[in-house]
C-alpha cells in the first residue's frame, strides 16, 4: 500500500514526541512505501531533516505555509458560478462545497490575483455586512486575506496520488489529506495527538499578534478545517478516551472515533547506563524535551530553583535541542545564570537510552501535550515522573482502572511550588520512587507497547485496505 503520511509543523524537519512516533511508525511498517507531505513554516527548513529516512520512505515533498506564489501566471483569476459560490461558502462558513474547493485551487492562477480580485472582494464585503459591520473595513478586509493565505498556499500544493492518506492532525495537514481523498479516491486517517482545534485556539486567545473580534475569526477557521477532515475521514484515532470524547464533542461522528495508545520498545531501554560515581551524589532529575515555550522550561527551572535551595542534592538535566527556538532556549540559559542556579546541565540533543538510566525520575511542566512519549521511555527505564495534569499525563501517572498504582506525581500547569514539592518529596522518599518507577513500568508493558500499537494500527490499515478492493 502507498501511504501519504502528511504532518504539519514537525516530521522530519524537528525532534519531538509526534515526529518520533511518525518515525516509528514508518518503520513498523516496512512491507509500505510512504510519501512523506511536510508542511513548514516557511523554505528556510527545505531539506533540513532531523531525522534518518527509512528505507521504505520514497519521497518528500515540502509545503511553506509563508511562501510566494511561484510559477504562477498572473492576471484576473476567472472563476465560474461555481466556483465563486465554493470559495464563497468557506469564507462564510456556510455548507461548505470543498469538492468544489478543491478543483478550483488545481487550476492555474495567482493566489495574490485572487485574494487582490473583485470576487474576493466581494464575498470579503458580504461577511462583513453581515457579521463584522462595527469594525474597520480595510482593516478587516486584509486581515481576511492574511488568513485565507497560508490556507490558499496549501490548496495548492501538487498532491502525490496514494491508497491512503494519514494526516498527523487536522488542520492544514488534514485539508491536504481531504483533497487527496476528493481529487484521487484514496482513503483517510487521521491521527491526533493533541486536538489541533483547541491548541490553536488556546494560542489565539494568549497571541499579541491577534486581536479582539479577529481572534473569533482565526479560531474559526481552524474549528472549520476540523469539521472538513472528521466528515471525510474514514477513521481519525485519538491517544485516550478523553481526547475521543473531545473529537466528537467537535463534530467526528461517534462511529470513526478511534482510540490508538501511543507506544514504545521497551527493548531499547534494557540496558541503559545506570549511575556513575559522580551520579550516587545527587537526586538527577531529567527533563527530556525540546526547549520551546509549551514546555514551558522556565517555570521548570524556577521550580528547581526553589527546591535547590532545600535540597542541595537535587541536579536539574534538560535534554533536548533548542535550535527550534533558540532565542526561547537562550532565555532559559540566562535564567539559569541569573539566579545563580547551581547543577543545572543543558546537554543537548541525546539519545535518551544513553542518559535515563542515570535519572532519578524525569519530569515535564509542559502547558499542552497529548500522551507523552518521554513519560513511557522514563518508564521503560524504570523511572517515575513529574508531570503537568495536560494531556493523558493523569492517565499515565495513575493508570485507568488498571490497578497498578501510582508512578509519579501530578501537578498543576505554571505552578513552580507544587513542581518544587513534587521534586523535592520524590528526592526525600527512595523506597516509595523506586516503587513508582516499578509501577510505571508495569503500566508500560501493559498498554503502551510498540507491539500493542502496531497491531492497532495494521488492524485499522488492513481494514482501510480491504475498502480499497
Amino acid at each position: 500500500m502507498k501511504i501519504c503520511m502528511i504532518a504539519e509543523g514537525c516530521y522530519p524537519f524537528i525532534t519531538g514526541g509526534v515526529s518520533s512516533w511518525i518515525q516509528s511508525m514508518i518503520k513498523s511498517f516496512p512491507e509500505h512505501e510512504y510519501i512523506i507531505l511536510a508542511i513548514a513554516a516557511d523554505r528556510s527548513y527545505r531539506g533540513r531533516y532531523a531525522y534518518e529516512l527509512p528505507e521504505n520512505v520514497s519521497a518528500v515533498y515540502e509545503v511553506y505555509l509563508n511562501d510566494l506564489d511561484w510559477d504562477r501566471k498572473r492576471g484576473k483569476v476567472r472563476l465560474t458560478r461555481q466556483e465563486y459560490s465554493g470559495l464563497r461558502s468557506i469564507v462564510l462558513n456556510t455548507q461548505t462545497d470543498w469538492d468544489t474547493v478543491y478543483r478550483l485551487f488545481q487550476k492555474d492562477f495567482s493566489i495574490d490575483d485572487l485574494l487582490m480580485g473583485k470576487d474576493f472582494l466581494d464575498i470579503a464585503t458580504e461577511l462583513y455586512e453581515k457579521q463584522y459591520p462595527e469594525i474597520t473595513f480595510s482593516d478587516f478586509l486584509w486581515t481576511l486575506r492574511s488568513i485565507y493565505l497560508p490556507l490558499f498556499i496549501v490548496l495548492k500544493t501538487k498532491l502525490p496520488k496514494a491508497d491512503l492518506y494519514h494526516c498527523v492532525a487536522t488542520g492544514y495537514s488534514g485539508i491536504l489529506g481531504c483533497m487527496g481523498k476528493s481529487l484521487y479516491g484514496g482513503r483517510l486517517l487521521i491521527s491526533e495527538h493533541g486536538i489541533y482545534t483547541r491548541e490553536r485556539e488556546e494560542e489565539i486567545i494568549k497571541a499579541s499578534w491577534v486581536k479582539g473580534v479577529y481572534k473569533n475569526i482565526w479560531i474559526r477557521q481552524f474549528q472549520k478545517l476540523s469539521r472538513e477532515a472528521y466528515n471525510r475521514c474514514d477513521f481519525v484515532t485519538g491517544l485516550f478516551a478523553h481526547a475521543r470524547e473531545l473529537q466528537i464533542e467537535l463534530g467526528c461522528p461517534p462511529a470513526k472515533a478511534l482510540v490508538t495508545p501511543n507506544g514504545i520498545d521497551p527493548s531499547r531501554y534494557a540496558d541503559c547506563k545506570g549511575k556513575t560515581e559522580e551520579d550516587e551524589n545527587y537526586f538527577n532529575i531529567g527533563a527530556v524535551l525540546r526547549i520551546a515555550p509549551i514546555k514551558d522550561v522556565k517555570t521548570l527551572i524556577q521550580a528547581f530553583y526553589e527546591a535547590k535551595k532545600r535540597n542541595d542534592r537535587l541536579k536539574l538535566w534538560i535534554m533536548g535541542p533548542a535550535n527550534d527556538e533558540q532565542e526561547y532556549a537562550d532565555e532559559c540559559e540566562a535564567m539559569v545564570k541569573n539566579l545563580g542556579i547551581q547543577d543545572v546541565v543543558f546537554t543537548g540533543r541525546i539519545n535518551p537510552v544513553d542518559y535515563l538510566g542515570r535519572m532519578d525520575c524525569t519530569i515535564l511542566t509542559s502547558i499542552s501535550e497529548g500522551q507523552p512519549l518521554t513519560i513511557l521511555e522514563g518508564y521503560a527505564a524504570h523511572k517515575p515522573a513529574i508531570a503537568t495534569d495536560v494531556g493523558n499525563c493523569r492517565g499515565l501517572i495513575y493508570g485507568e482502572n488498571d490497578g497498578i498504582g501510582s508512578s509519579g506525581i501530578l501537578t498543576h500547569i505554571m505552578n513552580s511550588q507544587e513542581i518544587a514539592a513534587a521534586m523535592l518529596y520524590m528526592a526525600r522518599h527512595p523506597d516509595e520512587t523506586k516503587q513508582m518507577g516499578e509501577n510505571g513500568y508495569k503500566r508500560l508493558m501493559k498498554r503502551y507497547t510498540l507491539t500493542k500499537m502496531h497491531k492497532r494500527y495494521d488492524e485499522i490499515y488492513k481494514a482501510l485496505q480491504k475498502e480499497m478492493k
